[in-house]
């Protein structure tokens, strides 16, 4: 079953960066989309002005777009809902949808994170809130994406995943333009374990970079985060290559690399000595890491999958540890072999 070449009612659930920039995206494919935002004076700014100016200032809305803060509105005759809130407000989100649920819905997930408490990803989220759904209609949607450059139709690649292969291209279908190309990848477990724990690795980039280490460092980071990301995603059912694709290794780069990044940007005020709650009174954004950080060290306890780097950033968070202090422990660990690189190269 495809979509493509059609246009369809899409209900965008979150006016953030990233549920904006999706909507845009829908928009200038020919989809009638509605953008739900929760505060009511940011959702009358958006459809006067076209813009978000809290959160994609410089992007236009267009008129296909319908901005509204009524839940109920937002979702009506709609065959697709996009969410994209925070992913520790995806259930009590889904909670109220679940009202509006019908068996052919597709429910697309972009939230990325563990929830405190249950951890549990945003597709087990929605499974469990979304009582009426079947759960092969339930997606995500993860990848080397800014919000920002979609908005501006930058080339972009993405990842749609699902617990049906039908409903992966569906999504792959109907989120395809010009500009953003989507894969379609099985694996849904490792490609939500990847895009999330991936901010936490986000996080050690920027107190590297804040603290004024340089490449080798980041380098680092990046590859031996990526085995800490695999180890964990394996000891959940994973598929390894999974980690090799555009929600590991493409996501954990861009996430770490840039300074769009909002998970990196706080690492870096940490590095340069400001505490979290400094930090996070500051930002307009939610940076997915931090709550997640919690959750991944839970969980690696949990299954006694080593997370050195994760530790570290849980230590400096929440404990108060000092950034170098933190990366003398991890650098006066015991010797290892690096044993995981042959499994991207198993055969079939």
């Amino acid at each position: 079953m495809t979509l493509r070449g059609d246009s369809h009612r899409v209900a965008v659930i979150g006016a953030g960066s990233w549920g904006t920039a999706l909507a845009i995206s829908l928009a200038s494919t020919g989809h009638e989309v509605s953008l739900w935002a929760r505060r009511q004076e940011a959702s009358e700014t958006m459809r006067q002005s076209r813009h978000n100016p809290r959160y994609l200032p410089d992007a236009l809305i267009p008129e296909n777009v319908t901005i509204t803060h009524n839940l109920e509105a937002a979702v009506k005759d709609t065959t697709l809902w996009l969410i994209a809130t925070p992913s520790q407000a995806v259930r009590s989100v889904a909670e109220i949808l679940n009202q509006y649920v019908f068996p052919e819905l597709v429910v697309v997930s972009v939230a990325k994170g563990i929830e405190n408490g249950t951890l549990l990803t945003t597709s087990c989220v929605l499974n469990d809130t979304l009582t009426d759904l079947p759960k092969e209609n339930i997606a995500v949607l993860y990848g080397p994406s800014h919000a920002e450059e979609v908005a501006q139709a930058t080339p972009t690649t993405v990842v749609a995943s699902s617990y049906s292969m039908e409903t992966a291209e569906k999504v792959q279908a109907t989120f395809m333009t010009p500009t953003l190309r989507v894969y379609v990848n099985p694996d849904i477990r490792g490609v939500e374990i990847a895009g999330s724990v991936k901010n936490v690795l986000a996080i050690a980039a920027g107190i590297s970079d804040g603290v004024g280490y340089g490449d080798n460092a980041k380098a680092a980071i990046l590859t031996r985060g990526l085995a800490e990301i695999k180890r964990l995603g394996v000891a959940l059912g994973a598929d390894p290559r999974t980690f090799a694709g555009l929600a590991g290794i493409g996501d954990l780069v861009v996430t770490c690399m840039s300074k769009l990044s909002r998970n990196r940007n706080l690492g870096f005020s940490i590095g340069e000595g400001k505490s979290l709650e400094e930090v996070q009174a500051e930002m307009t954004m939610v940076a997915e890491g931090v709550r997640t950080t919690a959750s991944v060290m839970e969980l690696a306890n949990k299954l006694n999958v080593e997370m050195p780097i994760t530790e570290a950033v849980h230590g400096i968070l929440f404990d108060g540890i000092p950034p170098d202090k933190a990366v003398r422990n991890l650098m006066m660990r015991s010797a290892k072999r690096e044993e995981w690189i042959p499994s991207f190269m198993e055969e079939d």
